[in-house]
């Protein structure tokens, strides 16, 4: 299975609340510019399950980058906001992957935890920091529990 996790694109300093500030243009476009090299260097992907992050900046990064994704499937996830468990998450994913016989799998949300998934993946690997817009594709094999990063991609 791959598992490509995706922190958000660069965002506004200021709003009412951290859940509603939005993408700049910036963040708009180095996400866009990040799906592009994704696909180009990677080829065409095709996601079995989206899961985004209910925050607004998150959302908004995922509508800059779907037009060059295929999706089956796209779900808010309340479980993938900035400070979610990524123990938590990474066995709600193994979960849904068994259970639906997913392939490919894309999270888009936030720091810290995209780092730290990555890290619940792939053993003994420090957390990586992520930059705005940044993309890890992770290998997992389920039987073995073993990951490893194939490739990112930044901005």
């Amino acid at each position: 299975m791959k598992i490509f996790i995706m922190r958000h694109g660069e965002a506004e300093s200021l709003a009412q609340s951290d859940d509603q500030r939005a993408l700049t243009e910036r963040g708009q476009n180095d996400s866009v510019v990040v799906a592009q090299a994704c696909v180009s260097e990677h080829g065409p992907v095709v996601f079995d399950k989206v899961l985004v992050s209910p925050y607004l900046r998150a959302q908004q990064t995922w509508d800059a980058i779907s037009a060059h994704f295929s999706a089956h499937s796209v779900e808010n996830c309340d479980d993938i906001t900035p400070y979610g468990q990524a123990e938590n998450v990474h066995d709600y994913l193994l979960a849904i992957a068994e259970h639906e016989s997913l392939e490919n799998i894309l999270i888009v949300s936030h720091l810290p935890l995209v780092g730290y998934l990555v890290s619940e993946f792939v053993a003994d690997l420090p957390a990586p920091m992520f930059t705005t817009s940044s993309l890890y594709c992770v290998d997992y094999q389920i039987d073995s529990q073993v990951g490893e990063v194939l490739w990112s991609v930044r901005p």
